[in-house]
């Protein structure tokens, strides 16, 4: 269910007559999201997550009340940056925290895993590979 509010936020997104319609089928869906993780059984330290997200709001919501709409492809690109930043890191806490004892073959796809998202996400930092594909 949860990823058909993606899937219609994309649909959405694809007109310019559907797109604040699409916005919002995105923002419930993330909100379902973020409330799932923030609640669910596995989550740690609330606290952590709740002060990275003031800080991450608030720099957000400066950042798009500073710039102006013809600076708004710019801001999106550092902020895709900063997304892929966050890919490397998720890549390599997962490689220094992977499960012990898996077979080896768990252990090549989760390696192969780990690789590509470390990768895709520092091509994405960096912006290198805009000529590449």
């Amino acid at each position: 269910m949860l990823q058909s509010l993606f899937i219609f936020s994309l649909a959405g997104l694809s007109k310019h007559e559907t797109s604040q319609q699409g916005n919002y089928f995105g923002i419930a869906g993330m909100a379902i999201a973020l409330i799932a993780t923030i609640l669910g059984p596995d989550a740690g330290n609330v606290g952590w997550i709740i002060l990275a997200m003031v800080i991450g709001g608030a720099i957000g919501i400066r950042l798009a009340k500073k710039v102006e709409m013809t600076e708004m492809p710019e801001l999106v690109a550092i902020l895709h940056s900063f997304v892929g930043l966050a890919a490397v890191l998720v890549g390599f806490n997962s490689y220094l925290q992977h499960e012990t004892g898996m077979e080896q073959i768990l252990v090549n796809i989760h390696l192969t895993e780990v690789f590509l998202g470390i990768f895709i996400g520092a091509v994405t930092f960096t912006g290198f590979g805009g000529g590449v594909w």
